[in-house]
């Protein structure tokens, strides 16, 4: 007979803001027995976690890998074993770029209690921080979100940017600075126009928080000048526009 499992709880840890966690986030973290929590995760979000809990990084950032994804599962599923409260802290939301979906299939499968707390996504909160509504009645009525980690020498590379670059007012690249310089022109050649706004959001929601804006013909360039790096969030789309507005720069 199978013992009892205790339960996970995949909890979207938000972009940076600790004031940004859920109320239910924050709860599961105060009475957790085992927290094991992704790379840049806000330390102040790390200081509300039980002291009691055992905490175990097991974050991932480009290059460096403390563990990969499939250890990551089976420790979830071992301390499932053992202990009633595991929460899985990751960044932002759990199901979007997050591979809580990959994570809450493999914990089913190994029988394993699971339930997802939904967090706030860095794709929506650094746009709004630095003042980029993403909609907006006379700008956007349609947005695209998309990951931009994938490798730019790619046989049959998974996203297809032709079909993006028409397929909203307002695109969203996640994990996107890296392979800007292959991005870039495939939105060039898929027809958007060179004078497109783009913004860069660095730390998004982070006290360190920075932006840098250009156009499609610019930013590449941009980047490379002033050696901006990830993590860090691209808008592309007239919306860009709003934050010299909103910020009352017009």
């Amino acid at each position: 007979m199978q013992p009892d499992l205790g339960k996970v709880y995949l909890v979207g840890a938000g972009p940076g803001d600790p004031g940004l966690l859920t109320l239910k986030g924050k709860a599961l973290l105060e009475c957790a027995d085992v927290v094991v929590y992704d790379a840049l995760i806000s330390p102040q979000i790390l200081t509300m976690i039980n002291p009691q809990a055992e905490q175990i990084p097991a974050g991932k950032r480009r290059g460096r890998h403390s563990l990969g994804q499939s250890e990551i599962t089976q420790l979830l599923v071992e301390k499932a074993k053992t202990e009633a409260i595991v929460v899985r802290l990751k960044g932002g939301d759990p199901f979007v770029f997050g591979r809580g979906g990959e994570e809450m299939q493999e914990l089913v499968g190994a029988g394993v209690s699971v339930e997802v707390v939904p967090g706030v996504t860095s794709g929506i909160a650094a746009p709004a921080y630095a003042k980029i509504p993403l909609t907006h009645r006379d700008y956007s009525s349609s947005v695209t979100f998309v990951t931009g980690h994938e490798s730019a020498g790619k046989y049959r590379p998974e996203v297809n940017w032709q079909a993006i670059a028409h397929g909203s007012e307002t695109i969203v690249i996640y994990m996107g600075i890296h392979n800007l310089p292959y991005i870039v022109p495939q939105l060039l050649t898929a027809g958007l126009s060179p004078e497109t706004p783009v913004a860069l959001i660095r730390w998004g929601t982070f006290p360190e928080q920075e932006e840098l804006v250009g156009t499609l013909s610019t930013i590449v360039t941009q980047v490379e000048a002033v050696a901006f790096e990830a993590p860090a969030i691209v808008v592309i789309g007239s919306v860009v526009n709003l934050r010299a507005i909103l910020s009352g720069n017009s």
